[in-house]
């Protein structure tokens, strides 16, 4: 009889566990795929972000190899103009364009493609007014390089190319907003092709001028002048003539218009980036004035040589993420802005963990193709551990900060870069560095842990908390009901 009576809810069990299973599976199905679909979204955005930045900065490290085969002097005059001078403008103006990653993104997420347009030009006319404002930068390069210590013939061979690198300056005030305005529709096919041109163009036009007319570094600069400008003629090629028939209807009397709320945002991001971009250069300049870090110096040069050609990975997902996270908010997908915040933070970690591991297994063999100094290579090798957590941290950190561009959070996240790399990263390196007698370990450990590890909690907490259903009514009420639109 109990048999008889327990057979049905057996029977009743059983079935509950299949549908139970099913669902289970159904779910991990649904998940599967998503990734996938997501991870197809994100790759579509990396990949040509990180060609076209590898593409630009070979076009950098060609010209100084050029350079080099003059001597020593223009070597040095090249590296100086082209890395201060030119890259302190350059990551300004970048961080600037990179309002367009909010707005453009969240417009064409909306489907307000129009707005693109408008967007684009007023970041031309902020940018180009802003490059005036910079002038100053090339104009006294000579006097400010002797300051600051520089020998008198590398200072005056700087101040001359820093002049001739002014064509690139304004480059950039158009170079950058179109690459932005392009990423965020997804035309990332045209910054592939663009960029493949332009590093083939320069190599050429570089061996021309140097070695066929003789310019010298006259002629390398304006190689140079000419292979950015190919870019920015490139895409904008593309885009007026008819590559993006929907976002693109021709120049608007409506870009003059609410220039000043652009402008706001424009320097938040500019602020943004540059605090994060200034940060380990910085650290270079302060283990300079270490007693007798000669060959740590050398050593650190060529552990952060590694650490910026890998930061091109991270970087091409910190556009991706913060394109995915604007159209998604656009669209009014709050959910989807934050799975593809997952998918693009697990990506970039599983590769910065991958990077990790090959700096711990050939530690030995860091230095081998950079410099034939035993002591500068035994001294890469003791710094090893310390680039391998900086590999591991950055390949986090941008992401969050593309999420941070992607949702418009740029004035409040340049507030805690300043405090973490420069209230805490900073004073904790110059601690540890002088008062420990640590040296170039003791400097950039506090660095690493005193201020990006700290910047990266916090923007991961920020971010894990936010209310994404309540960011996405913000940001439409935001930048489509007001001056901004």
């Amino acid at each position: 009889m109990d048999e008889e009576i327990n057979q049905p809810l057996l029977e009743q069990s059983s079935s509950n566990v299949i549908v139970h299973y099913k669902v289970v599976k159904g779910a991990e199905e649904d998940l599967k795929t998503r990734v996938w679909i997501e991870s197809r979204k994100l790759w579509h955005i990396v990949g040509p972000s990180i060609f076209s930045r590898v593409a630009s900065g070979s076009m950098n490290i060609v010209t100084q190899a050029f350079a080099g085969q003059l001597g020593d002097v223009e070597l040095a005059s090249i590296s100086i103009a082209n890395t201060v001078i030119l890259g302190f403008n350059f990551g300004l103006l970048l961080g600037m364009a990179s309002a367009l990653e909010t707005l453009c993104g969240q417009a064409f997420g909306a489907k307000r493609y129009h707005l693109l347009g408008v967007y684009m030009q007023r970041s031309w006319i902020v940018l180009f007014l802003c490059s005036f404002l910079l002038l100053p930068v090339y104009v006294y390069a000579t006097p400010v390089l002797k300051v600051l210590g520089q020998p008198d013939d590398v200072a005056e061979q700087s101040g001359l190319v820093a002049l001739w690198f002014l064509p690139i300056h304004f480059s950039f005030a158009f170079q950058c907003p179109l690459q932005r305005f392009l990423q965020s529709q997804l035309k990332t096919g045209v910054l592939v092709w663009v960029s493949l041109v332009a590093i083939v163009v320069h190599v050429f036009i570089s061996w021309l001028f140097v070695y066929q007319f003789e310019f010298g570094v006259v002629g390398l600069a304006i190689a140079l002048d000419i292979s950015w400008w190919v870019l920015v003629f490139g895409m904008l090629g593309y885009t007026v003539c008819g590559g993006c028939p929907d976002t693109w209807t021709g120049f608007s009397v409506q870009a003059f218009s609410g220039l000043w709320d652009f402008l706001k945002l424009s320097a938040s991001s500019g602020v943004m980036l540059c605090l994060e971009n200034w940060y380990y250069r910085i650290l270079i300049l302060m283990t300079g004035n270490i007693k007798n870090a000669t060959v740590a110096v050398d050593a650190l040069s060529v552990c952060m040589g590694i650490n910026g050609w890998e930061m091109m990975i991270p970087l091409g997902f910190f556009a991706a993420t913060g394109v995915r996270v604007a159209n998604e908010l656009g669209a009014g997908n709050g959910k989807a802005a934050k799975f593809a915040t997952k998918v693009s933070v697990v990506h970039s970690t599983l590769i910065g963990v991958l990077f990790c591991v090959l700096i711990m297994v050939f530690h030995d063999k860091l230095a081998v193709i950079f410099s034939s100094s035993t002591q500068v290579r035994e001294a890469v090798d003791k710094f090893s551990y310390l680039l391998a957590l900086t590999i591991l941290f950055n390949s986090v950190q941008p992401v969050l900060s593309g999420v941070a561009v992607g949702s418009g959070w740029q004035a409040w996240v340049a507030y805690v870069n300043l405090g973490c790399y420069y209230l805490i990263g900073i004073p904790i390196g110059i601690v540890m560095g002088w008062v420990f007698n640590l040296g170039v370990e003791g400097v950039w450990g506090g660095m690493i842990f005193g201020g990006t590890a700290v910047q990266t909690g916090i923007l991961a907490i920020i971010t894990i908390h936010r209310d994404w259903e309540k960011e996405v009514k913000l940001k439409t009420s935001l930048y489509f009901d007001n001056s901004f639109a």
